[in-house]
């Protein structure tokens, strides 16, 4: 597959650099390569997650696990299960000897670990309307202050093996949307904002498959 890749786009390079007629913009569907063979372990065990601040109304640790032991569950055919082991600092991600020593980490399994900080901001801005009819002067324009709601996600994930503590995958993530809703609540945005993190993350360990960009040319 790889070959076969490699000879498309040097072919591309070719006839780019050799013709100066006509070229079509293709999208092309490819198949991604997941981080490491998540098949090869039995057990995913989805520890608690380290959180930086607390956040109102909205336990972020649980709802995380929550949601990724629906959704892995829907992909993963070995079993997913949830401990109740404390994080107390972000070098333990890095500490083998901490994973290897949990007895909830038997032969074959995974943690699926990691640190979350979520926020909302209001943000104030000047817009512009146009007011009047059609023909009117076109540049007549009313000035109001609005209020936009901000929410970010921060994510960083780790899966680490349960045998060797070594990891095996480590990513961070980080997510903002904006809400004209000024009663937007902090939890509907926070499933809106772990939805566009759970494509991202599931692409990399599952191998989703991705859209390129190609172009055909032709003299």
């Amino acid at each position: 597959m790889k070959k076969s890749k490699l000879i498309f786009l040097a072919a591309v390079i070719f006839l780019f650099s050799c013709s100066s007629g006509n070229r079509w913009k293709l999208k092309i569907e490819m198949p991604g390569e997941s981080a490491f063979d998540l098949e090869e372990f039995k057990e995913i065990v989805i520890t608690n997650f380290l959180i930086k601040q607390e956040t109102k109304d909205i336990n972020l640790s649980q709802e995380i696990i929550d949601y990724l032991s629906t959704e892995l569950g829907q992909q993963y055919e070995g079993k997913i299960s949830s401990e109740n082991i404390s994080i107390e600092n972000e070098e333990v991600f890095q500490n083998e000897e901490f994973w290897s020593n949990l007895k909830e980490g038997p032969k074959g399994s995974l943690f699926l670990t990691g640190r979350a900080d979520y926020k909302e901001e209001i943000r104030k801005a000047i817009l512009e309307e146009r007011r009047g009819e059609r023909y009117e002067d076109p540049f007549t324009t009313e000035r109001k202050l609005a209020e936009r709601r901000f929410y970010t996600l921060e994510l960083d994930v780790f899966f680490i093996e349960g045998q060797s503590g070594q990891s095996l995958y480590q990513r961070s993530f980080k997510e903002v949307k904006g809400y004209k809703n000024p009663k937007q609540t902090a939890y509907y945005a926070f499933f809106d904002l772990i939805q566009t993190v759970k494509v991202k993350f599931f692409r990399d360990i599952l191998g989703g498959k991705k859209i390129e960009e190609r172009y055909l040319i032709s003299k």
